[in-house]
């Protein structure tokens, strides 16, 4: 979901919205007419900000959770590099594998060269063979053995949080929800609209409310893409972990 084409969509339609109420001038309505639009516009108003906010929250939970795993897969390859390294020099090609792993992954989530969007592929050559260069090792006493074993469970792990990283990365705002949500604030910005004065102070501010609601509507769908977009993941972690295992 194009975050940009939606959040310019809802702010044109809550501008018309407020236009098209302003034709309503508040001196053709009655007194009680008004309170009841004020009762009706604050029910719907207290639904909206109930909604917003269970949005903000999810995405938010959404984009924390992948970037602690983004984190976790870092800090782990770093470990099993270390793991190998203490195992011996015969552990120098799976070594190079697991560096070359965490480049592929750099290049698949966070495309520099080109504007495509993240490759999320649950499974890479290169993880495979991280895994069968470690399968291949032939300890030759308990502490390989115990390195090995630890070895064998870190490249499993990796190749859990990668498929984790992928399925999580996945559009979770309903297509749905956002609609009525839009829906809710054309009706609460006609409604403004009808009791607002007609001067220039009143629409600007009607106009600044809708531009706010529509940048946490922009916000939404930002945290929902984590590994894209204008507010996404930095790679950090995993540069950091490609510098530390270049070493």
């Amino acid at each position: 979901m194009n975050a940009e084409l939606v959040s310019v969509i809802a702010f044109l339609l809550l501008v018309a919205a407020v236009f098209a109420g302003m034709r309503f001038s508040e001196g053709r309505l009655s007194t009680s007419t008004k309170e009841t639009v004020k009762l009706a516009t604050g029910l719907v108003a207290t639904m909206s900000a109930l909604v917003l906010g269970l949005l903000v929250s999810s995405a938010k939970a959404s984009y924390d959770t992948v970037r602690s795993e983004v984190i976790d897969m870092s800090a782990k390859a770093l470990f099993l590099d270390r793991g190998l390294a203490a195992y011996g020099p015969e552990t120098a090609e799976a070594r190079a594998r697991l560096r070359e792993s965490i480049q592929e992954n750099l290049n698949r989530m966070w495309p520099t060269e080109s504007k495509r969007p993240a490759d999320l592929t649950p499974v890479t050559p290169a993880g495979n063979a991280v895994y069968m260069s470690i399968q291949a090792l032939a300890p030759k006493d308990d502490t390989q053995r115990s390195i090995k074993t630890e070895a064998t469970n870190l490249a499993i792990e990796l190749g859990k949080l990668r498929t984790l990283v992928a399925a999580q990365s996945v559009p979770t705002i309903s297509k749905m929800m956002l609609t009525v949500l839009i829906s809710w604030l054309i009706i609460i910005f006609f409604s403004f609209s009808i009791l607002a004065p007609l001067n220039a102070p009143a629409v600007t501010a009607l106009i600044v409310s809708a531009l706010s609601a529509c940048g946490a509507i922009f916000l939404i769908l930002e945290l929902d893409r984590p590994l894209g977009g204008l507010i996404g993941l930095s790679n950090e972690p995993m540069r950091n972990a490609l510098t530390q295992l270049a070493k």
